[in-house]
């Protein structure tokens, strides 16, 4: 194909000479279409839209880390939208008008309300099917093993609530009274709340935007009555979006001890959890240590250990030498897990399925 300059057009030259030139040119352009090049800038266009959109629809406060600048200088700044490194943030244009300054009045009274609570430990992942709730309800049957400890467990996974069935408190409900909503108690010293007590049916979906995941997280740390407790374990939904800001933003006020991140022993799932403990340092969440769950599998019969995901990469434990990390330990697999109901059954004396 020749153009006016009388010069053969790139990606022409092997094109059979009987195809009319409107097909030609189609090809040609189709061709440019799918190059590398485009699809870049196709892509590139497309999370520039969904930021837009994004940043419209959803508050500074309650909305989604967007791309933030490694040196932000904080939505309370005073260089807030102004600084140099604010230049082509998504957020730029709301936080030069102020209103990311402005403190949510519910974090004061979050503050105040976890004063008689010790301890707060949150349980991340970044991959979801890691064990992380399986993780969070041993931990908080661990702690409550003496009973001169108030353990509280909260579930703010509100689109997958999984701690009423890992518990077996299926079919349980919250009550309200003049100090609050009431915890539902599987043991004396041992409180749980979850999403999942409100539905009227394990079954039906929770189709909420984050503003409404982020007043449901506001109402379980401010108008639930927990009382006298020594360790809140938080169990967070997978990923790093709308919940984990949200307590994040709320517990800071009243000091978080820090975040338990949970892995299995496969890249797929460290590659994840690397994006966590990225996370966790862009918001200053301190990171307690990383435990490999589902680190092999001994045999009942033969004794013999077989690893399931096998650690092409070293596993957590190369990961955490790698990034500086705690490494609190690791979890075998256990077909005693997946016993309906197991975990609203006592262990027999001596055994624990978390570790010492």
């Amino acid at each position: 194909m020749i153009d006016n300059r009388g010069s053969v057009l790139k990606g022409t030259e092997n094109f059979p000479k009987h195809l009319p030139q409107g097909l030609r040119v189609r090809k040609v352009l189709f061709r440019r279409l799918i190059s590398r090049s485009w699809r870049v800038r196709l892509s590139a266009t497309r999370r520039k839209y969904a930021t837009a959109v994004s940043g419209e629809r959803v508050s500074v406060q309650s909305s989604r880390m967007e791309e933030v600048p490694h040196d932000c200088p904080g939505a309370d700044s005073a260089q807030a939208g102004r600084g140099a490194s604010c230049q082509g943030c998504p957020n730029q244009r709301l936080c030069a008008s102020g209103a990311g300054a402005a403190a949510d009045p519910a974090i004061e009274e979050i503050k105040e309300k976890m004063k008689t609570v010790k301890h707060k430990i949150l349980v991340l992942s970044g991959k979801g099917g890691v064990g992380k709730s399986t993780f969070s309800a041993h931990l908080a049957h661990g702690l409550a093993e003496d009973e001169n400890t108030q353990v509280a467990l909260l579930d703010i996974d509100i689109c997958g609530p999984s701690i009423p069935k890992i518990m077996g408190l299926e079919g349980e409900q919250v009550h309200q009274s003049g100090s609050g909503w009431s915890p539902v108690f599987l043991e004396d010293n041992l409180g749980v709340m979850s999403v999942g007590f409100l539905l009227s049916s394990p079954d039906d979906a929770v189709i909420w935007r984050g503003p409404k995941k982020n007043g449901m997280i506001k109402q379980f740390l401010r108008d639930v009555d927990w009382g006298e407790v020594d360790y809140l374990i938080v169990d967070t939904p997978p990923g790093t979006s709308d919940e984990h800001l949200s307590v994040v933003q709320y517990l800071t006020a009243a000091h978080i001890d820090g975040a338990v991140i949970i892995t299995t022993p496969q890249e797929v799932s460290l590659q994840d959890v690397r994006k966590e403990i990225s996370f966790c340092h862009k918001v200053k969440l301190p990171i307690i240590g990383v435990v490999e769950n589902m680190s092999g599998f001994i045999c009942p019969k033969c004794q013999k250990e077989s690893q399931i995901f096998p650690p092409t990469t070293g596993g957590a434990e190369a990961m955490c030498q790698d990034l500086k990390i705690p490494l609190l330990g690791k979890v075998p697999l256990d077909p005693r897990i997946g016993i309906q109901e197991f975990c609203s059954q006592r262990l027999p004396e001596g055994e624990n399925l978390v570790g010492s």
